[in-house]
């Protein structure tokens, strides 16, 4: 028995043997593995491989010695936290002293003492046994990696015992540190020197040997080799060796001579990497640090500044000056010491202050930069540079005539007044703008009479700066200021001091509505009545353009609650004006209106308060407006006829749908129980003026301009939000179901169909929305028979499919395959064509994010995934005649995809997008060109396989009857340039000798164009190009 027993035992054994063997003498890899994987499941002990490998071990040829320590140490790696207290501490000292071993053998041993240092079972004391025995006996060039992981993992968890050594451990770490060159190592390298600074490991009299140590790399100078297998980027570099040198103001006396000297060099990376540098060192030096250096630095900073020729230079000098001045901001001072902020500020103030003098000189705007950056960086410094610069700026603005250097004047001078709003004052008295205020004030009042535009701009600029400094601006300033406005507000002839007064309006009316309301509202509402006079009489058209003027100020300066209570009254009344016939109105007023009205709304979402005073002040009113203008009348008025207009309708959808939008849930509801009913039961008793002369019944026997209405309805109730409840649901689906269908009035039905799809957008899944789109489906599959309803069943059928691809309803597969079905079909195939631009495109009224429909994320990756590859199977399979269709279908599916997602099936559909190309419908022309461009430039290897093929196609467009088909062309021409030169080349004099066709074509867009393409054709191949 005891024989069988041992027998037993010396099997595994002569198997672990056998590994051993192969993995020492017959230098195979795969044992170490497997030994490991033994050792793991508890097949052998580390102390049995051990016992394996002893004869090796002490194997007289180092070759065979380091092979038996490698293949220890891989199962030590493997297996570390299976090892015992006892184990560590005699592995330990067996690795310890076989760092004496040969020089082949060491790099094994580092490999040992890595595994060892992970250990959990590591008796106190033996860390600093290993790192002494290394830092003592180990050339660390053997494997510098291995050391620096093992310094690693004993600082993470033996910090202690590291920090017992005191200065010795970080002289140790320096001798294994210097002379490093591996980029993956400096990484590493770097990383512990930023942990025994922050970590507050003793330096001793080491600091300027661990500075000397890291700051040889600086400034970083490293390519990646190719295909390198680690990744390190020079960047990761820069920014650790930044971390290292700005972590501690003990290296500043040594590390700020050496910024000094790089950013004084020629070196343009090195002046960039300095001053960013210098920027981070800044967050933790003191006055302390900075006092000897201070001259230096800013001379330096002030070369950088005045004389570079690189903007990102410049930048980082200024960001250094505001940092320097930062640091110098919040040092506390003792009483007796030197305020070293003033000093600084003034040698900044002395250098800069005589170029502030010159504003035709090009040191004018460094100057300009250089004071704003040391005063945007502190209260102090602000203060300082700003009552030292004011007045001097202001001499200087009365001084100079010329409206250019009026301009250049009041732009430093609005520099220095947005720097004043970074800081607040306890007393208002001490704000350092108090003094000033009353010339500046009139010197931006100067500015805003001036004819020169510019100046104009920078003035209406400034005062809104000023008016934003809180309380100071007195009531007389505010009544001039709006008297300003209130006259550059009508400036139709410049529209950038127009765009930019009624800007400032709204800027201003928000903090000051008092001063808008008493002084501008009742101006605009005079000029309001003034226009309508005008307008009543039919006065020339300069009266015409200061009433759309008015307009969009009354929308501009809504801004503030109190503000809106006053100027939507008087649109709305406006409006009524029309209504009841008391002035000439064409559709282009009522929509000039309506936009100023939905601007007001757009205002208004900001403030929930105004938002619901918006809501059920205005939409009575349009809807009011509306119902009046839609009832049957004995004498025809062509007044009220324009506010049932197309045009005029859509402008009044807009306004209820951003009217709409923001609304909460609760406030939705209450609206929903009015405007509902008046719909579905003719219930107007809510709407104001309700005296009408006959039932409103758009869903019944209601005329045609009362079924024109739907689309109200529809900007309504595909802006709610999708919790809340509408009233008459069932009926209301139904309703719209069969208008849309209605043949009688195309528009009509189009927003009945609208109104449809968005509201089973956004119904919840179940049964009921299951019948509702059962419904559809049949009353899509009876319109699109024979009769007069196919078109309007169509246009049914894409709104419903659209409605049901943005959420993924499984639905969705089957109505776009019928969809496709209809691409054969005589009278409705090029419609269905363009209904796949309507699929993948965003609408503006209903289905948007903004009206809370259901919009899933890459729908249009999905649909194209689940669609193109039908449409070009269709395409293939389909008749000559009906061929055009599909590659109108698909090109419009692709123009609309994200690149992304197209390029990697570009090779198999480019033969479809070049042959529509000679599709002679203009649609699919210029959706494939606009699919074309950007993929020329972002996958020109693939498409330089169809280079004659493009050049030709293009060059034929170019000469199309459509204009925007030849801007296209002439697009694509120029960007075919980014193509491989050497493919281009032979084409060069065919394209160059084509292109000058259109260089005399009679639209000066497409001679721009031509112009632009043919320059780049010249170019190609030349030097430099």
């Amino acid at each position: 028995m005891a024989a069988a027993a041992a027998v037993e035992a010396a099997a595994p054994m002569g198997a672990l043997w056998g590994l051993v063997h192969d993995f020492v003498v017959g230098q195979q890899e795969g044992p170490a593995d497997q030994v490991a994987a033994d050792v793991k499941s508890g097949n052998y002990t580390v102390l049995q491989v051990v016992e394996a490998l002893g004869s090796s071990l002490e194997n007289p040829e180092p070759r065979t010695r380091a092979r038996a320590i490698q293949l220890l140490s891989q199962v030590l790696l493997h297996c570390h936290t299976l090892l015992l207290e006892k184990e560590v501490v005699h592995l330990i000292l067996f690795y310890e002293n076989r760092l004496k071993d040969h020089h082949l053998v060491i790099p094994s041993v580092l490999q040992g003492l890595k595994a060892l240092s992970l250990c959990v079972a590591l008796p106190p004391g033996l860390a600093v046994s290993v790192l002494k025995a290394i830092f003592q006996e180990v050339h660390v060039q053997v494997d510098r990696h291995t050391v620096y992981n093992i310094i690693t993992n004993f600082m993470r968890t033996r910090e202690e015992e590291l920090k017992s050594l005191g200065a010795d451990f970080t002289f140790g770490f320096i001798q294994v540190m210097d002379g490093e060159k591996d980029p993956r190592n400096l990484l590493v390298a770097f990383r512990i020197v930023h942990d025994l600074i922050s970590r507050d490991y003793s330096l001793g009299p080491f600091v300027e040997e661990l500075f000397e140590v890291t700051s040889c790399y600086f400034p970083i100078d490293f390519t990646p080799p190719p295909n390198d297998p680690h990744g390190i980027q020079r960047e990761d570099l820069i920014l650790s060796l930044r971390a290292v040198l700005a972590s501690t103001p003990r290296f500043a006396e040594f590390l700020l001579p050496l910024l000094i000297e790089k950013v004084d060099s020629e070196v343009l990376s090195a002046k960039l990497d300095s001053l960013q540098t210098l920027n981070a060192c800044c967050a933790v030096y003191g006055q302390k640090e900075l006092k000897d250096f201070l001259p230096s630095l800013w001379a330096s900073i002030r070369r950088e500044v005045f004389q570079t020729a690189s903007e990102r230079v410049e930048a980082e000098g200024l960001a250094a000056l505001h940092s320097l001045t930062a640091c110098l901001s919040r040092s506390v001072l003792r009483a007796d010491a030197e305020d070293l902020l003033d000093s600084f500020l003034s040698n900044i103030l002395q250098d800069c202050r005589h170029h502030l003098c010159e504003p035709d000189m090009k040191l004018v705007w460094p100057s300009a930069k250089l004071l704003q950056a040391a005063a945007g960086a502190s209260a102090r410094a602000c203060d300082s540079v700003t009552s030292n610069v004011l007045p001097l700026l202001l001499e200087q603005f009365h001084k100079h005539s010329q409206s250019s250097q009026r301009r250049t004047i009041l732009e430093m001078l609005l520099g220095f007044l947005k720097l004043q709003q970074k800081w607040s004052y306890e007393d208002k008295d001490q704000r350092p703008l108090n003094g000033f205020k009353d010339q500046l004030c009139s010197l931006v009042f100067m500015a805003l009479t001036d004819p020169s535009t510019q100046l104009q701009l920078v003035g209406i600029r400034t005062l809104t700066v000023l008016g934003a400094q809180p309380d100071l601006l007195s009531y007389e300033d505010l009544e001039l200021a709006v008297g300003h406005l209130y006259r550059l507000s009508f400036l139709k002839e410049d529209s950038q001091s127009w765009v930019a007064a009624l800007e400032a309006s709204g800027t201003l009316a928000a903090l000051y509505p008092v001063a808008f309301s008493s002084h501008l509202v009742p101006k605009l509402a005079e000029e309001l009545r003034v226009g309508e006079s005008n307008l009543t009489n039919g006065d020339e058209p300069t009266q015409c353009s200061r009433h759309l003027c008015c307009l969009q100020a009354l929308s501009a300066v809504s801004t503030h609650p109190s503000i809106v209570k006053e100027t939507l009254p008087l649109l709305l009344q406006h409006l009524w004006q029309v209504n009841r016939g008391n002035m000439v109105a064409q559709s282009s007023d009522v929509i000039a209106v309506c936009q100023s009205l939905r601007q007001m709304a757009e205002k208004c979402q900001q403030d929930p308060e105004s938002c619901w005073y918006f809501h059920q002040t205005a939409i009575p009113c349009l809807l009011a407006l509306a119902v009046q203008a839609s009832m049957p009348e004995k004498e025809p008025s062509v007044l009220r006829k324009v506010l049932l207009e197309d045009e005029v309708l859509a402008a009044m959808v807009s306004v209820i749908g951003t009217a709409t939008t923001h609304l909460s849930p609760e406030l939705a509801a209450q609206s929903v129980t009015h405007i509902v009913p008046l719909f579905l039961d003719g219930n107007v008793s809510f709407l104001p003026e309700n005296s009408f002369p006959s039932r409103f019944q758009p869903f019944q026997d209601g005329s045609s301009g009362q079924r024109r209405l739907i689309a109200l309805l529809m900007a309504f109730v595909c802006s709610l939000p999708r919790n809340v409840e509408i009233p008459q649901l069932n009926q209301l689906m139904r309703e719209l179901l069969e208008l849309s269908c209605c043949h009688s009035c195309p528009f009509s039905s189009t927003a009945a169909a609208k109104c449809f799809a968005g509201l089973l957008n956004k119904h919840p899944a179940g049964q009921q929305l299951d019948e509702f789109l059962q419904l559809a489906v049949d009353k899509v599959e009876a319109g699109l028979g024979s009769g007069p309803c196919r078109s309007q069943a169509f246009t049914l059928l894409l709104w419903v499919t659209k409605a049901l691809v943005l959420r993924y309803h499984p639905l969705s597969s089957c109505l776009t395959a019928r969809l496709m079905g209809l691409l054969s079909d005589p009278e409705l195939g090029p419609a269905a064509a363009d209904g796949f631009s309507l699929l993948m495109s965003d609408c503006t009224d209903v289905l948007t994010r903004a009206g809370h429909a259901e919009v899933r994320i890459m729908f249009r990756q999905r649909f194209f995934t689940d669609n193109v590859p039908a449409l070009v199977q269709g395409f293939h399979a389909a008749p000559q005649d009906v061929k055009p269709n599909y590659l109108k279908g698909l090109s419009h599916v692709l123009n609309r995809l994200p690149k992304p997602v197209l390029l990697p099936e570009l090779p198999t559909l480019l033969s479809l997008l070049l042959e529509a190309l000679s599709c002679p419908d203009c649609v699919v022309q210029l959706s494939t060109l606009s699919c074309l461009q950007p993929l020329l430039l972002e996958a020109p290897q693939v498409m330089s396989l169809h280079v004659d093929t493009l050049v030709t196609k293009f060059l034929n467009l170019s000469s199309s009857p459509s204009m925007a088909v030849r801007i296209a062309a002439l697009q694509c021409m120029h960007a075919l340039t980014r193509l491989p030169t050497p493919v281009l080349l032979p084409y060069k004099p065919q394209v160059i000798r084509a292109l000058a066709k259109p260089l005399d074509d009679k639209k000066r867009l497409v001679r721009k164009e031509a112009v632009s393409a043919r320059g780049e054709w010249f170019l190609l191949g030349s030097p430099g190009s």
